[in-house]
């Protein structure tokens, strides 16, 4: 079992899920769709998570996947001094694609439950198996033959 003492500035909050934070730490967050996303869903979904990559955060890995999303970042310092939070930027990407998905689609409600899943990578063993997970999904889920095909995969040194 890993020690929290060796984050910086520990703290949990709850919504209904737990959610840890600390200063200077990678966080892999997951969340699912509430139904299959086509390609022009996942477009804006994928758009709207890169647009604060070297502002709010500095994404290491993303995926959106027609039924899942996963990534991997580090949260940024704001002006003030302080981490932006984790679930801001997380949500308010869902609720930009969420409002251009119901605009082209007419359905009532985005396609994106309200909560992410999200956790402290421990320590450079755990980061590589979440690495592998992801960078193999999109060959796993059969949506293409190589990892580099897929079109909604962003890894340093891909934009």
């Amino acid at each position: 079992m890993t020690s929290v003492a060796k984050w910086s500035n520990f703290s949990v909050w709850r919504g209904r899920l737990p959610h840890w934070r600390a200063d200077g730490v990678s966080y892999y967050v997951t969340f699912r769709h509430r139904r299959p996303l086509g390609e022009d869903e996942c477009a804006d979904l994928f758009a709207a998570l890169v647009k604060p990559q070297g502002r709010r955060w500095d994404l290491e890995l993303l995926c959106v996947l027609p039924e899942k999303t996963e990534l991997v970042a580090r949260v940024a310092e704001s002006p003030s001094g302080t981490a932006y939070e984790l679930s801001d930027i997380v949500e308010k990407a869902k609720t930009k694609a969420g409002k251009a998905v119901i605009k082209r689609s007419g359905e009532r409600f985005p396609p994106f439950y309200s909560e992410s899943y999200d956790r402290i990578v421990r320590d450079e063993s755990e980061m590589a198996g979440i690495w592998e997970s992801i960078l193999g999904s999109p060959v796993s889920e059969g949506l293409c033959e190589d990892p580099e095909e897929y079109r909604f995969l962003w890894a340093p040194g891909t934009d």
